[in-house]
């Protein structure tokens, strides 16, 4: 098992797109389609590491949120 594997990105791009749409948590919580809590939007805004499918959940709502098309490169710095 790797111990040396980078757990925290710090703040994402996410978080200033959120901003800039004057959109909250909950926002994206409430907009899903999926199941999605406010427990993993925030870890995906802190830079927490999260799963592909879950950054997927997060883009598929922040997308609905926002009416715009964001990819993943737009919401994470890392992979």
């Amino acid at each position: 098992m790797r111990t040396d594997l980078e757990k925290n990105f710090g703040l994402q791009p996410i978080g200033k797109i959120m901003t800039e749409h004057h959109l909250k948590t909950h926002d994206l919580v409430a907009v899903s389609t999926t199941q999605l809590t406010h427990k993993q939007v925030a870890h995906a805004l802190k830079g927490r590491r999260i799963t592909p499918h879950m950054k997927a959940k997060i883009l598929n709502a922040l997308n609905a949120a926002t009416t715009k098309t964001y990819t993943l490169a737009d919401l994470f710095n890392y992979k």
